[in-house]
């Protein structure tokens, strides 16, 4: 498995090896090991699956506040999207940027998204599914969104001009960045970034 890092410290990008022949290919997606050795000794508890029909659908940007914050390790089971990982913890030296991955069935890349990191994509296919990993259990008291579109991030979402995005009346309606009072603090690097 390749791991890169990404602008955003903490937020990285894994690619599975893929080993094919004329019957299709076989990768092991998710090794637990492997992340220990990279010092990533998170524990995945739940798995979630989403479809998303149209192309530009923005599902984002969310998170889960204390005490059942998630690490994410997001892929594409079908098609292709971009995924998004904005750092929203309090004191951070990169409090407020963004970082972005286009991951797809055919790249197999993934992106891990630690805690304290808001996390949204967009679609760029029909039909894309998304397919990740939790490090709690979804706990909808614990829920919190930052709009999409918040003009102090900035995101670059890749739509095409004059695209319309598929967007739910929850996330039109979330908050700005500006609003929120974030339930995460920065506490120095996290144990992977010290590791690499």
């Amino acid at each position: 498995m390749q791991i890169e890092s990404t602008a955003l410290p903490g937020v990285l990008i894994f690619t599975p090896r893929r080993y094919g022949d004329h019957r299709g290919f076989f990768a092991e997606s998710y090794n637990r090991l492997r992340m220990a050795e990279a010092g990533i000794g998170i524990e995945f508890v739940q798995d979630n699956h989403s479809l998303s029909e149209a192309v530009g659908t923005i599902r984002g940007l969310h998170f889960q506040a204390p005490p059942h914050t998630q690490d994410k390790l997001v892929r594409c089971g079908r098609g292709a999207f971009l995924d998004v990982a904005v750092d929203i913890r309090r004191g951070s030296p990169s409090y407020g940027r963004w970082v972005a991955a286009e991951l797809s069935f055919e790249n197999a890349r993934q992106m891990l998204i630690p805690s304290g990191f808001a996390h949204g994509f967009v679609t760029l296919t029909p039909q894309a599914e998304i397919v990740y990993k939790c490090s709690d259990y979804y706990a909808p008291e614990t829920e919190g969104a930052i709009r999409w579109n918040d003009p102090r991030i900035g995101i670059d979402w890749g739509l095409p001009e004059g695209t319309t995005p598929v967007v739910s009346d929850r996330d039109a309606g979330a908050p700005w960045l500006s609003e929120i009072d974030s339930p995460f603090t920065y506490e120095g690097p996290l144990p992977w970034e010290v590791a690499r």
